[in-house]
């Protein structure tokens, strides 16, 4: 019974990610998720209360999996040098699945359709799963001398925001792979787009 239930619950997950990345959030009904999950309206309220009780936890689902992912990276490259760590991070994200990746976008475009504590619950989650990684390289590569003194916060949001950038489908097409889009994130955060002397 908890095998088949928690299979179930997984379907009604993934078709509602289906409908939240190609429709807004209040376009989504209920009845649209039932649907495209397979299941009765009655079966999808026995697992999930509302829309928005599905939302989030569909959210904290993709939020604590990328919190997996980057956390290990973090710890696995803790003994490499601190260009060599944010390329293997932000590697690590943009080789995920396409799908994973517009999950991400959610969080942006969503958040404010909620109030807190659900609000500031998923903006602490997204801190935890990406800019708090970040910023623990950084602040290791301030500690050794391989990045200016400045705000790690402040570096590791800027760094964030530029993988957030090449996350749109112009982007990939001019930059191709995973590994040719993280080495220009990484070059443009480490190097900036002065010409070298």
């Amino acid at each position: 019974m908890y095998a088949k239930s928690a299979a179930t619950i997984a379907n009604i997950i993934e078709a509602a990610q289906g409908l939240f990345l190609t429709r807004n959030y209040a376009d989504v009904t209920m009845a649209h998720i039932a649907v495209a999950a397979e299941v009765t309206k009655g079966a999808l309220y026995h697992h999930f209360a509302s829309k928005e009780a599905l939302y989030l936890t569909m959210m904290h689902k993709f939020l604590a999996e990328i919190y997996t992912l980057t956390e290990r990276v973090v710890r696995e490259s803790a003994a490499r040098p601190c260009r060599e760590r944010l390329y293997l991070f932000t590697h690590s994200f943009l080789d995920l699945p396409e799908r994973q990746q517009d999950l991400m976008r959610l969080v942006r475009r969503d958040i404010n359709i909620f109030k807190d504590p659900a609000r500031d619950q998923l903006v602490r989650a997204y801190q935890r799963a990406l800019p708090e990684q970040a910023e623990a390289i950084i602040r290791q590569g301030i500690a050794h001398g391989e990045i200016q003194e400045k705000d790690p916060r402040l570096l590791s949001w800027e760094h964030v925001a530029m993988v957030e950038v090449v996350l749109r489908p112009y982007s990939r097409a001019v930059l191709g792979d995973a590994h040719a889009t993280a080495d220009f994130v990484i070059n443009l955060f480490f190097d900036g787009l002065g010409n070298q002397q």
